[in-house]
């Protein structure tokens, strides 16, 4: 396996709303249209897909047609190259109605951030420090 990532889809109950809350409020670019029943998201590295969560819980297993949880264990991150850029983009996200879970603060690893979650109750942490970029805005880890 490559050590890539392509695509992150989130499931979703409503994907126009998600679509607005991601493309309108959130500033992603989409060439989808949509009306496809899917929507990708391009964004540096890997894509961001929509796709409405039953159909893709249907996709992986009729076993996972059920409720979201509230807390999956897993959160999606967004680093920034500036401090203030992670209060910026967690006032944006509450302007487009997410959730704020947890202010922007200093971190025990010498950052700073915070986390919003979606519409749907994905968690998104808002993330400076320790990290470097390269010219795509992907991150050099090392």
């Amino acid at each position: 396996m490559e050590p890539r990532l392509s695509i992150i889809t989130l499931g979703v109950k409503d994907l126009e709303r998600s679509r607005k809350f991601y493309q309108d409020g959130m500033g992603l670019p989409t060439t989808k249209k949509p009306g496809d029943g899917i929507i990708f998201f391009q964004t540096s590295g890997c894509c961001l897909a929509l796709y409405p969560y039953k159909k893709l819980a249907e996709d992986v297993s009729p076993k996972f047609d059920t409720p979201m949880a509230k807390f999956s264990g897993i959160t999606i991150a967004h680093n920034v190259r500036t401090r203030e850029e992670v209060d910026v983009i967690i006032a944006q996200a509450e302007r487009s109605g997410a959730k704020i879970e947890k202010p922007a603060q200093d971190t025990f690893w010498g950052g700073y951030s915070g986390y919003f979650s979606d519409p749907d109750g994905y968690l998104w942490e808002i993330a400076w420090g320790a990290f470097d970029f390269n010219e795509d805005g992907s991150l050099i880890i090392t």
